[in-house]
């Protein structure tokens, strides 16, 4: 029987999907990050399941002669990118298997999902039979000498590998550390109401430790989910693909502080070092730098004078001013998108300057909080402009290595004041104080986007993926994919973030957008309805009447936005009514308001160079004026 051909068929293993024909690896249905080389390494690997692919015959059949590249760094990081993607290591490997020398071996279970199981093969059901093994018929004495070769290679391998292991063995601590998590350190003070004081060491931690240049630190929202948990470290450590893991414990009590640290190599459990720091309430600031200047010290990191000085500047500060502020800034991260929260955090950091003046901090995140309040539409503007400003200035003042007010900065230069410039020095300058600050890498990614500079806004989305897993990362993707018209790219981004919150009502816009994009207008008409479940903004009804339209309903989408211009007009955005009136056909009126959007600076003005909802108007001379006035061309 012929064999169906590699290039039609579907690969599964665990429950990842390989379609070859479509170069696409899926996990439970949504595509994973996986193209190019790595890609095309991984469907040789599958083919041979159970076999050893030579580094020679990776080479000749992805980077032939005539290619001019390093194949050895090429294939290094096709396979290291493979692992990540599937969550796989090296040392353990559930996937790949490294033969050092010679080539890699894929070691699980495969299975040829294009293939319908053939008549009478129900005992071979579940066995996980590799592709390379699938439907091949032996006679006894095949088998029988196969098993005979087998076991001697076996027992001949092993003895190299004893061998190969004898000479080759090294100390576990040789093994170089370049990512690491910090996992939530226990509240040991038994009072749960100190819970938040150890939520916020944790994440002060962090905040120091992501101003290493040289090493990767996950975020904050990807290392809570494994509070409480009971996973061992080297799972954990797979799971965030990292190299290192710092836990540890908080006590509070009376004026006292007491944190207890420890550093695990990830692979093996094994502890490389641990530290016990006793201080004094008001000395916690000093206390989080000396418990990061160990760990990095610890893992070599590399500590430049300028980081050296910025480290160094942790003085004293009030107990009450601080716990004030990590309350603060927990309620502004965790519920970022909700005006009461934010509301709740804006007073703390308020409390926190007024107990500690020059607690530089809590004016840069106080900062933060003004911007997004104006955001989401809780606070007007102007006066969130004029006090975020103000605020950015007085914590750089006390303190200008504060990466959080340099994104702030970052923001207002671009969202108020539509300084381009200014805002992509601000963005990074914030990374270049704390390389692994995964907010301003948000930040930037969005707005490379908005500026149409594609290659460096997807570098900076590859860079979320490595240290954020949570809700402000799913967003800043879908968004940065929206803003360069990638609908293909943003129904995938959209779909990672419903798993993270189902009712999100701005992933379900992104997902509609995403649908509308590629034609698939019913589903886009479904999906905007789900985002108007959770929300009332009205730029969300404007987009399902442009669905109704696009879908052949132009009488229902009429009446609806006729009814939008005379609910709106009042109090929707020049923005919303520009396109409401490019949905009506009313192309003059639509251009008037965006005319008045760009006099005025609106807020939301930032999708004008990239909305579907304004895509009538994009062939209309006076369109193109108005993006190169603005710099948007």
């Amino acid at each position: 029987m012929a064999t169906q051909p590699l290039a039609s068929r579907r690969l599964r293993f665990d429950d990842f999907e390989l379609d070859v024909r479509a170069g696409e690896l899926r996990r439970q249905g949504v595509r994973l990050r996986l193209r190019g080389q790595p890609l095309q390494v991984l469907e040789i690997l599958l083919e041979r399941a159970g076999d050893v692919v030579t580094r020679e015959e990776l080479e000749s059949r992805i980077w032939p002669a005539d290619t001019f590249v390093d194949f050895d760094h090429s294939l290094h990081n096709a396979i290291a990118r493979i692992r990540e993607v599937l969550g796989d290591s090296a040392e353990n490997p559930r996937y790949i298997e490294t033969l050092p020398r010679r080539g890699y071996r894929y070691i699980g279970p495969v299975e040829d999902a294009s293939r319908p199981a053939p008549a009478g093969s129900a005992g071979d059901a579940g066995k996980g039979l590799s592709v390379a093994a699938a439907g091949k018929r032996e006679s006894r004495l095949a088998v029988v000498a196969r098993a005979v070769i087998l076991c001697a290679a076996l027992a001949l391998g092993f003895v190299a590998w004893i061998g190969w292991r004898s000479v080759r063995a090294k100390p576990a601590s040789a093994a170089p550390i370049h990512s690491l998590a910090v996992l939530p350190l226990s509240n040991l003070s038994g009072n749960p109401s100190e819970e938040f004081f150890a939520d916020g060491m944790t994440d002060q931690l962090i905040t120091d430790l992501a101003k290493l240049g040289s090493l990767r630190v996950i975020s904050r929202t990807s290392v809570m989910q494994y509070k409480g948990t009971t996973k061992s470290l080297p799972e954990i450590a797979r799971e965030l693909n990292v190299d290192a893991i710092v836990e540890g414990s908080v006590i509070r009590s009376g004026q006292r502080v007491r944190v207890t640290a420890q550093l695990l190599e990830a692979r093996t459990d094994r502890h490389i070092w641990a530290e016990t720091y006793d201080r004094d309430r008001g000395d916690v600031l000093k206390l989080q730098e000396e418990v990061a200047g160990a760990i990095a010290r610890q893992v070599r990191a590399q500590i430049t004078p300028a980081l050296q000085k910025q480290m160094s500047r942790a003085g004293a500060v009030n107990p009450a001013a601080y716990d004030a502020y990590i309350q603060g800034h927990l309620y502004f991260t965790t519920e970022f998108t909700k005006p009461a929260s934010l509301r709740k955090a804006q007073h703390l950091f308020e409390d926190a300057i007024r107990e500690d003046p020059d607690y530089a901090p809590a004016y840069a995140e106080l900062a933060d909080t003004y911007v997004f309040l104006a955001y989401y539409g809780a606070m007007p503007k102007e006066q969130a402009y004029a006090a975020a400003t103000k605020l950015v200035a007085k914590a750089m003042e006390l303190d200008d290595s504060v990466g959080a007010a340099w994104d702030t900065l970052g923001e207002l230069k671009w969202n108020f004041d539509w300084d381009w410039d200014a805002a992509d020095r601000a963005f990074n300058r914030a990374i270049a104080l704390a390389p692994s600050y995964s907010c301003a890498h948000e930040d930037r990614a969005v707005f490379l986007a908005f500026l149409g500079r594609r290659s460096e806004a997807l570098a900076e989305i590859a860079k979320i993926d490595q240290l954020d897993s949570g809700l402000s990362s799913a967003l800043s993707e879908s968004d940065a994919y929206f803003e360069l018209r990638d609908y293909a790219d943003l129904i995938e981004a959209a779909r990672r973030g419903l798993i993270l919150d189902p009712k999100d009502s701005s992933q379900h816009y992104y997902l509609g957008a995403g649908y509308e994009g590629t034609g698939r207008f019913q589903d886009a008409i479904a999906e905007y309805q789900k985002a108007m479940e959770t929300s009332d903004d009205p730029r969300l009804a404007v987009a399902l009447a442009h669905a109704w339209a696009a879908a052949g309903e132009k009488s229902k989408a009429e009446k609806m936005l006729r009814r939008l211009e005379h609910d709106a007009k009042a109090m929707a955005s020049p923005y919303t009514m520009a396109t409401i009136y490019a949905g009506l056909g009313e192309n003059d009126r639509a251009l008037e308001s965006l005319n008045k959007v760009c006099r005025e600076k609106s807020l939301g003005a930032g999708w004008i160079g990239c909305d579907l909802l304004l895509d009538s108007l994009r062939s209309d001379p006076r369109f193109q004026d108005l993006l190169r006035r603005v710099g948007l061309t």
